[in-house]
């Protein structure tokens, strides 16, 4: 596969604790560089990586991160803030919790409610799939087609696990036609991209893609 094609499904992210303005802002120097899909930050630096990048690079951020747990109404209040600061993509952070309960009406409009908020900017739905079982992934797959979200992303990258190619396998029988698919966390090669895109993921959470693509060219 043409390294292109896969930086252009690239959510290149810096999502550390510790970053800093000048971490942001080389993952942003690189993000335009190399033509990836988009940044995904810290809501704290949407409004200035925003300004830096203009229109030359989307900017994605999260939501209720990395939890979940986070009141629907403080979600609804980071959302609008971020899109505020020009935020491109937002990247939420189901309430895993409501979801174990079975309060599947809960988790579904929390997620319509942010998708009301963004209109026509893309949500993402992450629901941290190395907690869930099988059948709580397949309602999941169920309830984003129903809120009319835009993408379901597996992971955070900060639980016990990330992606793993069963698990889009068993989005992308599931989902609905209008549901894209994220793979985030533990994407650690380029044969690793591959067959998260091959299996029909558009969109891989990752920081390693871009790392190795700067080591082969030295």
């Amino acid at each position: 596969m043409d390294i292109s094609t896969i930086l252009s499904k690239c959510d290149h992210t810096q999502l550390s604790q510790t970053a800093t303005w000048e971490d942001i802002k080389a993952l942003c120097d690189d993000g335009m560089k190399y033509g990836v899909a988009s940044v995904c930050i810290p809501p704290h630096f949407v409004k200035k990586a925003k300004a830096y990048v203009g229109d030359r690079l989307a900017v994605c951020t999260v939501i209720g991160f990395p939890n979940g747990y986070n009141t629907t109404a403080v979600k609804q209040f980071e959302t609008q803030a971020a899109l505020n600061d020009g935020a491109d993509e937002i990247d939420m952070v189901i309430n895993i919790g409501e979801l174990k309960a079975k309060n599947y009406d809960f988790v579904e409009n929390e997620i319509v409610l942010l998708k009301k908020i963004c209109q026509d900017k893309i949500l993402k739905v992450i629901i941290e799939t190395c907690l869930l079982t099988e059948e709580e992934k397949i309602k999941m797959c169920e309830i984003v087609t129903r809120a009319g979200a835009d993408f379901i992303k597996t992971s955070t990258g900060f639980s016990k696990a990330g992606a793993t190619k069963e698990d889009i396998a068993l989005f992308a029988a599931h989902i609905g036609p209008k549901v894209r698919m994220k793979a985030a966390g533990g994407i650690a090669s380029l044969a690793d991209a591959e067959d998260f895109i091959a299996l029909g993921a558009e969109r891989l959470g990752t920081s390693r893609i871009v790392k190795i693509v700067k080591e082969q060219e030295k």
